[in-house]
């Protein structure tokens, strides 16, 4: 469980304040972008930075030149014929 220190309010914009330690903690700073996501039951929120440094790291593999939306198309236009015909 949350120590009080760390524990936040939802306002009634849906807002929430990140506390001064954690702020502190964390380096951020106002204006600082953050992407929200759910993990489980959690609300995870981590620098764009991040997220962007991860999925970089995931797709790694992946030539530069390929285009993965069209191999996407690519797949699912042939699976379509296969299913029509």
């Amino acid at each position: 469980m949350a120590s009080s220190d760390n524990e936040v309010q939802v306002g009634s914009q849906g807002r929430v304040v990140i506390p001064a330690a954690l702020r502190k903690a964390l380096k951020l700073k106002p204006g600082d972008r953050l992407v929200a996501r759910k993990v489980g039951e959690s609300l995870v929120l981590e620098r764009r930075e991040t997220v962007e440094r991860r999925l970089r790291e995931r797709f790694k593999h992946i030539p530069r030149d390929v285009d993965l939306a069209d191999e996407f198309i690519g797949e699912r236009r042939t699976e379509a014929e296969r299913e029509a015909g």
